[in-house]
């Protein structure tokens, strides 16, 4: 009796996640199909032009969003921003730099400072 080893398939959302886009500005073939492992590496190893657009331009999901503003997602939330934002919007939050912005790295500052302070004591 041989095994047949079926292809792991995961559901677009999870795909979008994987590769660090906004599964709404994916093109509507992503969105309504299945992707299996082997597409999400294909995808990964030789982005389309569409992805390749979407990371440069967004819109990005939050998770990204708050790491090119260098702050946590919860720090996003308390800043107001709750939907996906453009690169362009983006860079000019970065410029006017609002106060909750500042606050906001200045927290994740700490955070990050008392994760290395934490690791070295327990090493």
């Amino acid at each position: 009796m041989t095994s047949h080893k079926t292809a792991q398939t995961m559901k677009p959302a999870t795909a979008a996640k994987k590769l660090g886009v906004y599964l709404e500005a994916t093109p509507p073939e992503f969105q309504e199909g299945v992707v299996s492992r082997d597409e999400l590496n294909a995808l990964q190893a030789d982005p389309p032009e569409w992805l390749r657009e979407l990371r440069r331009t967004g819109p990005h999901p939050r998770p990204v969003v708050a790491a090119k503003l260098g702050i946590s997602i919860g720090g996003l939330t308390r800043g107001g921003i709750t939907e996906a934002l453009t690169t362009e919007e983006i860079d000019a939050l970065k410029a006017e730099n609002p106060d909750w912005l500042v606050r906001e790295r200045a927290t994740q500052a700490e955070v990050r400072k008392e994760t290395v302070r934490v690791k070295e004591k327990n090493r």
